[in-house]
């Protein structure tokens, strides 16, 4: 697991200098602590920054061929490396190290791009071929490794993280907000592919690479399964087969010089996949799960209950998180506004994991693929209140109203189905986006100053039918699976659009803060192409409100009856409560500076109003004020200040740092 950085060029005047190049990597020591290394080409740059995982003294990249005409810097492990190994030294390959990097030069050198077929794993990679003067990049299938870059004139320049390319000065890297990027931020809570919050500067999708060669640039994919493919096959045939994938998977991403273990929820997901690690196990897992003086956000009884069935070393850690002491470094390490506030305990329980392993499994994907998230039944739902007759619509409403009434809790069940009800007559797609979303489409044109709404209407009126909106991203993405039910649509969305959008960059980015590296079995693609083809009914019944269907018959001996009982809890933190309290000076000191107010992005009334309502309890608006305060950390990180930690205000209290035992 690493940083990698770099750039090619045409001419010598659009040269990347060793300082640039040294600069790139330093914003990306923590990715990589354990070692450095560079290589200058006369039209290339490639850097380096190591975290030892596989071969820990024969893996140092830059990485080349034997008669070094191709180099390679990659970021991620490619678990099927011992076949890839054996199949090129049979073809007369001659292989120096013992790990995977060194796969990537040989199969380039006999594929070309093909080669990406080829690799099982997570990555992302860059690959020069000099006497072709031929930049290849490219991401996973499905984009647990990032990729960012940018070009200008005779030169691109790639990185891991959007800091490295930051490094560059701004004459070579112009420092302009994207509205576009900026509009999907403020809909979604995070920037999906191929945006960055910066203007000309990509995230290279996942399951897609690009070639550069003399200025020239091409996009092309490289995996796509058909999402629209259903196969209704006997339920033990099912079941027997998804053992099989998943069991191989979690053996194979067990491979490690270092010591490794996993993320441990109590929740289904995590508590198979540490199942299946103890199974393939000599020794006891050691197993981690992060606790909370909530309840309502504390799962350690359900994982210390697996941990003590499996047989685990388990440390549960309690965690009281005071957020404005981490704020600087969540702040730092996304280097975009970033939204989901779970980010919070992801990088605690990241941070006490990293104490004892080095690389730790996690469930990552098992919610999307099986159908675990209660917005699925949701949708579910509403779907089956829509097909019934007009008649019988009305008498549900009229029923409903009157045993609802209007003084149900913001977060109750009974509010919940209300709203369920009053957007049921909406199309399903546009309910789903509704539930997503954090500002709808008139409260961004709200929020928006005059300039930045006319910009934002001139750039989206001018690219036509380019996926420049939250309606369009999503509706193509939904689209991806349009011969499938709308529930099943919904969880290809997720798995194209907020998987690798939002939860997928939370775990890189907080695990590699801490030179964790994480993986996820459920990611493997032919885990996804199985599960993805398992029939809704199979998955999700909405009435009864059983969900990961084929996913608990298939791992029932390894579940404890409660854990399979229980309903979901999110990986969340009490934020109306800490902007009502605990960060109320905080969140009023940060979005009501004259600096922020006077950005010019936002009718700064838009803003006080939101921390006024909320503050007094008149609204909610706690996620919309947690996506701002983000936005506006950001700037003060990473284009207002010079010294990134020191650009958020301490507390005025003396309150000291987060609490772990």
């Amino acid at each position: 697991m690493c940083g990698i950085c770099g750039a090619a060029w045409t001419e010598l005047r659009h040269a990347l200098n060793p300082g640039q190049l040294e600069a790139m990597m330093n914003r990306l020591v923590h990715r990589g602590p354990d070692d450095a290394a560079s290589h200058f080409d006369p039209n290339a740059a490639l850097g380096f920054r190591r975290l030892s995982i596989i071969d820990l003294a024969g893996g140092r990249q830059p990485l080349a061929n034997e008669d070094q005409t191709i180099w390679t810097v990659f970021n991620g492990e490619i678990y099927n490396f011992h076949t890839l190994r054996r199949r090129l030294e049979a073809r007369g390959h001659i292989l120096r190290s013992k790990g995977d990097s060194e796969v990537i030069v040989h199969l380039f050198e006999d594929e070309g791009a093909s080669m990406l077929t080829h690799l099982r794993g997570m990555f992302a990679l860059a690959v020069w071929d000099a006497p072709r003067r031929t930049l290849l990049l490219a991401r996973d299938r499905m984009g647990q490794k990032p990729l960012v870059y940018y070009q200008s004139a005779g030169r691109i320049a790639f990185a891991s993280e959007l800091k490295a390319l930051l490094a560059l000065p701004e004459s070579d890297l112009p420092r302009k907000i994207d509205p576009v990027a900026l509009d999907l931020y403020l809909s979604l809570g995070y920037i999906p592919a191929p945006y960055t919050i910066l203007e000309g500067v990509k995230k290279l999708p996942p399951a897609h690479f690009a070639i550069w060669r003399e200025g020239q640039f091409e996009i092309e994919r490289y995996w796509q399964p058909d999402w629209n493919l259903e196969r209704a096959r006997p339920p033990r045939e099912e079941i027997e087969e998804l053992r099989a994938t998943l069991d191989d998977a979690v053996r194979e991403q067990m491979i490690a010089d270092v010591p490794l273990g996993a993320f441990l929820s109590g929740g289904i997901d995590s508590s198979i996949i540490v199942a299946l690690m103890q199974r393939a196990s000599s020794r006891p897992v050691k197993t981690f799960s992060i606790g909370f003086p909530d309840p309502r956000y504390d799962e350690t009884h359900y994982a210390e209950l697996v941990a003590r069935q499996l047989g685990t070393e388990h440390e549960t850690h309690r965690v009281e998180p005071r957020a404005w002491e981490t704020l600087p470094d969540l702040a730092w390490h996304f280097d975009e506004p970033f939204a989901d506030s779970s980010a919070l305990p992801t990088w605690h329980v990241a941070q006490v994991t990293r104490r004892s392993v080095t690389v730790a499994l996690t469930g990552d994907a098992g919610d999307e693929l099986f159908g675990g998230y209660d917005r699925y039944r949701a949708l579910a739902l509403t779907e089956l209140f829509v097909r019934a007759p007009e008649g019988a619509r009305r008498l549900v409403r009229k029923a409903l109203s009157a045993f609802l009434g209007r003084s149900a809790p913001p977060k109750s069940i009974r509010r919940r189905l209300a709203r369920l009800i009053e957007n049921s007559d909406q199309p399903y797609r546009t309910r789903y986006r509704g539930w997503m979303q954090s500002f709808d489409d008139e409260e961004r044109a709200a929020l928006y100053s005059p300039q930045q709404r006319s910009e934002l209407a001139r750039i989206q009126s001018a690219a036509d039918n380019e996926l420049c909106t939250p309606r369009a991203l999503l509706d193509w993405a939904f689209g991806s699976a349009a011969a499938r039910d709308p529930v099943t649509q919904a969880m290809v969305a997720d798995l194209l659009m907020y998987l690798p959008g939002d939860l997928l960059v939370k775990v890189d980015i907080a695990s590699m803060a801490h030179g964790l590296e994480c993986r996820g079995p459920f990611l493997d693609h032919r885990v996804v192409e199985l599960a993805a083809a398992i029939p809704l009914r199979r998955k999700l019944h909405p009435v009864s409100g059983r969900s990961k269907i084929v996913l608990k018959e298939a791992f029932a001996d390894f579940l404890p009856q409660a854990v399979k009982r229980r309903a979901k809890m999110g990986f969340g933190v009490p934020l109306s409560n800490w902007f009502r309290r605990d960060l109320r000076r905080e969140l009023e000191h940060v979005l009501l500076d004259p600096i922020c107010l006077g950005r010019g992005l936002f009718e700064p009334g838009q803003i006080e109003r939101l921390v006024h309502d909320h503050i007094s309890g008149a609204r909610e608006h706690a996620h919309k004020l947690w996506t701002l305060l983000m936005l506006e950390l950001w700037f003060r990180t990473h284009l207002d200040s010079s010294t990134p930690r020191a650009a958020i205000p301490a507390r005025a209290d003396d309150v000291q740092g987060s609490h772990v035992t």
